[in-house]
């Protein structure tokens, strides 16, 4: 009965948020400020890694893939969530809905892939630093990184193609600022079991897997760092882990109360709170954090941009 009602839908409407004109234009210039301020600094961090021989090492090789990765997902996300706050009725079409939900996932995807990578490297510096050199090459850093854009490719596939056979209603409203899973689900009129099943599967091995092997790797960090005698020692030890943790903390404090935790207990608007909160707060904080609690990160920054303002100087 419900398939008769349905039509060939080629678009969407992005209800976005149910708010005044004054705290949709007030949201607005925060999350452009956000915006602004998360492109610039993941720019910044990419080219003062690449502009610094001493930070040619896997330890920001990988900072550089993940905040390539951050300018990616939050470009993929934002404007379109910028667009809807200024107009009525923001419309996406179906292909432009379904391109957003692959590559907001290639990008959570990389993301949890990178951290794992990352809390690795992280085990492998503090707990067998000899051996270190041998075993994390910037060669063997390089197709890890590889490794994890490819795994972004792939994963999201089947979950896009599930969501693209779905049979939608009439009503064409998605209670949200993108094309989530969710809100997408909620509009079918066909059977969305098979689809919620290999969504969620994925999402659950996907987090879960990394998530545990980024925490295997700091229950032997922090054991390692323990046992150093002096208290010098284990603060170094400590800061050296201190930036990657926070982030994983962050990311993965949200992510998993969004995609792991029942779904009979998801609304509308908690699901639209949480995803400001990372699709642009913890984007924001990330490169801070990598830059504010990391010394050579920031002189590296500072030398970075004395240079820049001095090739800047010399063209005027």
């Amino acid at each position: 009965m419900a398939l008769q009602n349905t039509t060939t839908v080629t678009d969407f409407i992005l209800l976005g948020f149910p708010l005044s004109p004054e705290l949709k234009m007030l949201l607005f210039t925060l999350v452009l400020v956000s915006y602004s301020v998360t492109l610039v600094a993941n720019m910044l961090i990419i080219t003062t890694v690449q502009m610094n021989a001493k930070l040619q090492i896997p330890m920001y090789i990988f900072l550089t893939h993940f905040s390539l990765m951050e300018i990616g997902y939050t470009t993929v996300i934002i404007p379109k969530m910028l667009n809807g706050l200024l107009v009525e009725n923001e419309t996406i079409s179906r292909n432009g809905c379904l391109t957003q939900f692959y590559f907001i996932f290639f990008s959570g995807s990389i993301e949890n892939v990178l951290l794992a990578f990352m809390g690795y490297d992280r085990y492998l510096a503090i707990c067998i630093p000899l051996r270190y050199p041998s075993i994390m090459t910037n060669s063997a850093c390089c197709w890890l990184c590889i490794g994890s854009w490819i795994a972004g490719c792939l994963i999201p596939l089947m979950p896009t193609i599930c969501v693209s056979n779905l049979v939608i209603c009439n009503d064409r409203r998605i209670d949200h600022f993108f094309c989530d899973f969710g809100p997408l689900v909620k509009l079918s009129c066909s059977d969305t079991t098979m689809a919620v099943r290999i969504f969620f599967a994925q999402a659950w091995i996907l987090i879960l897997s990394c998530f545990i092997v980024i925490m295997i790797s700091y229950i032997f960090i922090v054991s390692t760092i323990l046992k150093i005698p002096s208290i010098r020692g284990r603060q170094k030890g400590f800061s050296t882990c201190a930036s990657h943790f926070t982030v994983v903390s962050i990311f993965y404090g949200t992510i998993i109360f969004t995609y792991v935790r029942p779904s009979a207990g998801n609304t509308s608007y908690m699901d639209k709170t949480i995803s400001v909160f990372y699709a642009v707060v913890t984007p924001l904080l990330n490169p801070i954090i990598y830059s504010l609690r990391n010394e050579s990160v920031k002189v590296a920054m500072q030398n970075t941009a004395k240079n820049l303002l001095q090739y800047d100087i010399k063209d005027k």
